[in-house]
């Protein structure tokens, strides 16, 4: 027995060793808590010979590598909500959405009303070769039945190693039967700037950084302005809304692009602030955009996105539109455990040019309530500001704790009515385009197309009418769900998952 509680023991002095601190991004070689003192070594012992007594004599079967998660979990727990131990498969998919790649078959679902919907195909991927497009309703994989599924537990099944093959069968609008294919998983792409394009022909342009921060973003975000200054883009909407943070180099890279040369970005204070800080900014031959710009931000813009807004805002380089953010001002190290497990691991605090920190409080609270931002009717809560005023730049009182407060705020509608209609927005496209709608069957379109600009002739074949609003209505399976609804408002509407 002894011979099978050495891993875990193992693995738990490896996870206590990694908040000693070291080096970030490494593997963790064992490290005492207190080199100088025997608490540490009889700490050990006493959390062996208790494991022991559990699985000798507890009244019930033992699962010793849940119960080792469980404890390093909580241990975790006692020092912050963005603390956290991965088993391997899950640490797995965390780097591997980090370097923006991994293998799947290239499609973009969300959950609407009890089904998971493919809402874009990858151009050129395993699925978009297979014929799966818009609006198919992922029914079977492998045979199995996956419609009461969740998108998380869709993702996991989908994803695998390159080169196998998995059966996806689905239902798509006016087809009379299901249909099945066969694809061998490949690498795709998980693009962090979800969109991008020129709003009409106001000179405005739209791009939407809402998948995150990845290896990837500076790249995505440089490419997407590139392109839509070609088409006359003289004013920028930048979009962080459900943006839920990433990496800090990214946050770094992306917030030169538009700050003036020698301009401080972001300062990260360590374990031992005067030691450890380090700030970071504009260089001295940085070329930033200068045209004018919004930031859109909400409750679930967190961590990296964060960043962006707070140097923008502090430098009154943009208006700051939309809800107040999440208040993630800590920053994370990833570090590798042997056995492919891994930390994520609070390593320091992150402040923004003014000197501001906008970590929420987390003290007295559940790790439901924080993650879910139900704790904002507190002192310190997410609608508080704490502390003096700090100015930015042209003088204006900006405030830490409790996230970004924008400079305008636009709150967001999560009534029932709202989810209401954007699904049936989605039903009736969906139907639409499949030319199931009696009297619109021109509409239908056979073949989808990427990247285009669409015409005034396309204007005029496929014209909004009174007579299309008229045929809009919202099915009647949402009508008859007052429960889902009722579920749904409660929930934040979070962006697609992509794989």
């Amino acid at each position: 027995m002894k011979k099978k509680l050495l891993p875990f023991v193992t693995l738990l002095m490896i996870a206590a060793g990694s908040l000693a601190g070291g080096y970030y991004e490494s593997t963790r070689s064992v490290r005492l808590l207190s080199p100088d003192s025997d608490s540490s070594t009889s700490l050990t012992d006493d959390f062996r010979e208790a494991l022991a007594a559990v699985q000798d004599n507890y009244a019930g079967d033992t699962d010793i590598e849940q119960l080792g998660k469980d404890s390093i979990e909580g241990m975790l727990r006692q020092l912050d909500p963005h603390s956290l131990f991965f088993i391997k498969s899950d640490f797995d998919d965390i780097e591997t959405e980090q370097t923006s790649r991994t293998y799947g078959i290239g499609v973009t679902i969300n959950k609407r009303y009890d089904r998971v919907y493919i809402l874009s195909v990858t151009p050129g991927g395993p699925s978009q070769r297979a014929g799966l497009r818009y609006g198919d309703a992922i029914i079977k994989i492998d045979q199995q039945n996956v419609e009461d599924w969740s998108k998380e537990k869709l993702m996991h099944r989908v994803r695998g190693e390159k080169g196998e093959l998995i059966e996806i069968t689905v239902d798509r609008a006016g087809a009379p039967s299901p249909i099945t294919v066969r694809i061998r998983r490949d690498e795709v792409k998980l693009p962090t700037v979800q969109n991008a394009f020129m709003v009409g022909q106001t000179g405005v342009g739209y791009v939407g950084l809402t998948g995150g921060f990845s290896s990837k973003t500076d790249d995505e975000v440089a490419e997407a302005i590139g392109r839509l200054k070609q088409e006359g883009m003289r004013q920028l909407v930048l979009d962080l809304r459900g943006n839920p943070g990433g990496l800090l180099d990214e946050a770094i890279k992306v917030s030169k692009v538009f700050l003036p040369a020698g301009m401080k970005i972001v300062e990260v204070h360590g374990r031992d602030p005067q030691a450890s800080s380090r700030a970071y900014q504009a260089p001295d031959n940085n070329m930033p955009e200068t045209m004018p710009m919004v930031v859109l931000i909400n409750r679930h813009s967190a961590s990296a996105s964060e960043i962006v807004a707070g140097a923008l805002q502090d430098h009154d380089r943009a208006l700051i539109v939309g809800e107040r953010s999440f208040g993630k001002g800590l920053v994370q190290g990833i570090f590798h455990l042997w056995g492919g497990a891994g930390l994520i691991l609070t390593t320091g605090k992150y402040y923004t040019p003014t000197g501001r920190s906008i970590q929420r409080d987390y003290s007295n609270v559940s790790i439901y309530d924080y993650f879910y931002n139900r704790n904002s009717s507190g002192p310190n809560g997410a609608g508080s500001q704490r502390g003096d005023a700090l100015r930015t730049d042209l003088g204006r009182a900006v405030y830490g704790g409790g996230g970004i407060k924008p400079d305008v705020e636009v709150k967001a509608s999560e009534s029932p009515l709202h989810v209401k209609v954007l699904y049936g927005v989605f039903d009736f496209v969906r139907q639409l385009v499949a030319g199931q709608i009696p009297a619109f069957r021109e509409y239908r379109v056979t073949e989808t197309q990427y990247k285009t600009k669409i015409s005034p002739d396309e204007v005029n074949r496929y014209p909004i009418t009174d007579q299309l609003i008229a045929a809009f209505h919202i099915p009647e399976r949402l009508c008859n769900s007052r429960a889902r609804l009722k579920a749904r408002k409660s929930r934040p509407l979070r962006h697609p998952w992509a794989y």
